[in-house]
Formats: C-alpha cells, sequence, structure tokens
C-alpha cells in the first residue's frame, strides 16, 4: 500500500509508535480499574453496560475469532511452504492443519494454566531466536554491501503513488502485526503485582517489538526486492531459500512455533474475556465457570475455539486483516475515550500511574485520521465492521436488559448450564479464577439445581 520500501519501514516505525502511546493510556487504565477483561471492563466501568457489551459482542464474534484464524492459517502456510515449494499450498490442506493446531491448543489451555504459560514463554523466546537469526543475516548482507533496496534513491523510487487512504490502510494491516500489546490487561487479575509489573512488560516489550519488526523488515530487503517479497507467500522461507542454503528449513520451522505460540497467546486472553462478560452477566452464566480441578474457563474456551473454527472456513487472510484491525483501532479509541472520560468523571479517584493528558490526546488524533480514511478507502470493510457491532445492540436488549424473561426461557438456560457443568466439569468462580482450595466455597454461589453432584 506505501509504494516504496522507505515509507514502508517508516510505517513499521510508527506502528510502533502508536501502540506505544496507546500502551501507556492502557497502563494507568489497568492499575487504575485492576479487572481482568481489558477494554471490555474499562467501557463497561467508564460509559455503561451497552457500550462494554457492544465491545464484548465485536470481540467475542470478530476480533478474535479473526485472529486466531488469520495466525493458524499462516501458521499451517509456513509448515507446508517446503511441502508445496512452487506453489501456494492446497485450501484444504492448509485449513485442516490449521484446525488441528486450534483444537491442541485449545486442550492445553483447558487441562493446565501452567502449561499454557510454559508454551508461551518456550515460543516466545524461540520466536525471538529466529527473529535475531534473521536481522544478524541482514546486518552481515550489508557489511557485505548488498543493501541496494535501502539506499535513499531507492527506497523512496515509488512504483506507485499511494493515496492518504492506501497510508491508511498500510497502518491497518501493520497495526494487525503490533496487535497484543494490550494482553495483560485481559489477565490483570491472574498478575503479580501488577501496578509494578504490567507497566513494567509494556516498557520493556513495546520498543523490543518494534525494534524486532523493523530490522527484520530491512533485513529481507537486502535479499529481495519488493516485488519479490510481496510475490512471495512465505517471505521468511523466500529469505531462508536465499540467503540461509542448507540451513533454509530453520525459517519455516522457526515461523511456525511463532504462530504456534501466538495462537497460545489469543487463546489464553480471549477466554479470560468471555470469562469477564459472563461474569459481570453480558454472557451466558456457564461461561463464567471453572473446572473443578484445573481452575482453566473450559466453556469459554470452547466457545473462542468455535467460532474461529467457523471463520476459518468462511473468509480469506487479507480482507479477515482489514475486518480485524478497523474493529480493533475503534475499540482501542473509545476505551481511550473513556480514559479522559474518567479522569472529568473521577478525578480524586487513585491511579499509581497518570500520564500526561498529551500521550490520549495524540493517540486519538492519529485515531481519527486512521478510522476516517479507512472508511473512505474501504467503504464495504468499515461498513460491515459496523453492522457486525451494532447487531450486538438488540442482542443487548433482549438478552441482558429484559429482566423478566418467560419462565420457559429461564428453564432452558439453566438446563443448558447444568448439561455444560456435567460435560465441562466446571463450577463458579468467587471472584476472578478460583484456586483449588477456593473451589467448595465457589460451590455456594451456585443455586441447588446447578450444582454439581460429586
Amino acid at each position: 500500500h506505501t509504494g516504496s520500501v522507505g515509507l514502508a519501514l517508516i510505517i513499521w516505525v510508527l506502528g510502533g509508535g502508536v501502540a506505544a502511546l496507546g500502551s501507556l493510556c492502557y497502563a494507568e487504565l489497568g492499575v487504575t480499574i485492576p479487572k481482568s477483561g481489558g477494554d471490555y471492563s474499562y467501557v463497561t466501568e467508564i460509559f455503561g453496560g451497552l457500550a462494554g457489551f457492544l465491545l464484548l459482542w465485536s470481540a467475542v464474534l470478530i476480533m478474535y475469532p479473526t485472529s486466531l484464524a488469520v495466525i493458524a492459517l499462516t501458521f499451517s502456510n509456513y509448515v507446508l511452504q517446503p511441502v508445496f515449494p512452487n506453489c501456494i499450498p492446497p485450501y484444504n490442506a492448509s485449513r485442516i492443519l490449521s484446525m488441528v493446531c486450534l483444537l491442541l491448543l485449545t486442550w492445553v489451555n483447558s487441562s493446565s494454566v501452567r502449561w499454557a504459560t510454559r508454551i508461551q514463554d518456550i515460543f516466545t523466546a524461540g520466536k525471538l531466536l529466529a527473529l535475531a537469526l534473521i536481522i544478524t543475516v541482514g546486518f552481515i548482507q550489508i557489511f557485505k554491501g548488498n543493501y541496494e533496496e535501502l539506499t535513499p534513491s531507492k527506497a523512496f523510487n515509488f512504483w506507485m503513488t499511494p493515496s492518504v487512504g492506501h497510508l491508511a490502510l498500510a497502518f491497518l494491516q501493520g497495526s494487525f502485526a503490533f496487535s497484543g500489546w494490550n494482553f495483560l490487561n485481559y489477565v490483570t487479575e491472574e498478575l503479580v503485582d501488577p501496578r509494578r509489573n504490567l507497566p513494567r512488560a509494556i516498557f520493556i516489550s513495546i520498543p523490543l517489538v518494534t525494534f524486532v519488526y523493523t530490522f527484520t523488515n530491512i533485513a529481507y530487503f537486502t535479499a529481495m526486492s519488493p516485488q519479490e517479497l510481496l510475490s512471495s507467500n512465505a517471505v521468511a522461507v523466500t529469505f531462508g531459500e536465499k540467503l540461509l542454503g542448507y540451513f533454509s528449513w530453520v525459517m519455516p520451522v522457526s515461523v511456525a512455533l511463532s504462530t504456534f505460540g501466538g495462537i497460545n497467546g489469543y487463546l489464553f486472553t480471549s477466554s479470560r474475556l468471555c470469562f469477564s462478560g459472563a461474569r459481570e452477566g453480558h454472557l451466558p452464566s456457564l461461561l463464567a465457570m471453572i473446572h473443578v480441578k484445573h481452575c482453566t474457563p473450559i466453556p469459554a474456551l470452547l466457545v473462542c475455539c468455535l467460532a474461529t473454527l467457523i471463520i476459518m472456513l468462511v473468509g480469506d487472510t487479507y480482507t479477515l486483516i482489514n475486518y480485524v484491525s478497523f474493529i480493533n483501532y475503534l475499540c482501542y479509541g473509545v476505551t481511550i475515550i473513556g480514559l479522559i472520560v474518567l479522569r472529568w468523571k473521577k478525578p480524586k479517584i487513585f491511579r499509581p500511574i497518570k500520564v500526561n493528558l498529551l500521550i490520549p490526546v495524540t493517540y486519538l488524533a492519529f485515531w481519527a485520521f486512521l478510522l476516517i480514511f479507512s472508511i473512505y478507502s474501504e467503504p464495504v470493510v468499515c461498513g460491515v465492521g459496523l453492522i457486525i457491532i451494532l447487531t450486538g445492540v438488540p442482542v443487548f436488549f433482549l438478552g441482558v436488559y429484559w429482566r423478566n424473561k418467560p419462565k420457559c426461557v429461564n428453564r432452558l438456560t439453566e438446563s443448558v448450564t447444568c448439561w455444560g457443568q456435567k460435560l465441562c466439569f466446571v463450577v463458579y468462580p468467587q471472584d476472578g479464577v478460583a484456586e483449588e482450595d477456593e473451589v467448595p466455597a465457589a460451590r455456594s454461589h451456585l443455586p441447588r439445581c446447578l450444582v454439581p453432584q460429586a
């Protein structure tokens, strides 16, 4: 979308800068409203139930399932690329492998929180090692004098003149790669000392990720022309084949490991979002339940898995990224507007972190530019995104606001909840995620018909 190497690299750096501004705002919100659920919890607290539900609805229906589907499809493309070196992997093969990966990680997250976090640690380390290899090889290429595409005269030689709408789309695509900077806000209640560790994680991760993304792309351009990069189905594989020779197999393996960890991270946080929504009464109570022994939100994980499987079967990657990036940015902006509203409504509330107001204002200025020109450039994609969000309005009034439902509806809901408990061995938590010794006490929250029998 940028039409040149130089402008593409600038977009990568600016994408990291914008994520940094947003994450500083989220650091303040995370320690001021210390609830799991991230954007959803903050918007519900500040703007009320309907706004929070619409954010939750769009996240559960499109944002998280779409992100999971895109990363799972990327995983399968890189795993299958060595098997189909001269063509795009078959549609059915990539879908089936993506589904197997998703189901495996759903089982892991259902079985143990410790396993899920260990997988995240190990695969994040593997991901950074692979990226470090790419960057190192790129620097070696530069020292050898292979940086023609990066010289100013060539880097800003436009093969197309980008419009403002094209630049907005470039930011949308780039911002998808930075999504995840607010993940810890979804599990605030499970963090050790969040007031110290939440901002620390943000201050370390955003600069690191921006550096890695930018220099990885610089490394790519030492070995590939822009046309080669754009035509490649798996850029890291093409890079490895050109420069690593016999060790080119390292690239598809590394990217597969990286995306495997990414799927795990999205499953972990999206299930906590469902969990938080159900605990507030905005989703069926079954989704607020945890396994009696493993203390994992199995019903929420199964819903996230099912929604992702459906999305995986119906959409193509490029359109999916545009959908999710637009809705993501819409939600980010509303949340950061909430920070300013909270400053006005509750000026004396205790804020362990308090950012300068210039930070949210700068973020919102960029946010408004991005949304306006995205709607101008891709009115259909953005229109569908808005329609998806607004479909939550009747659902909210029928499912949440309408309290005096007919008895038959309540009986059906209780029946589904009871069956769900029996199938998943789940129980209501007390507050947040229960520890194993809290489970007996948590049972007291259940109606008599819903207490799991020994």
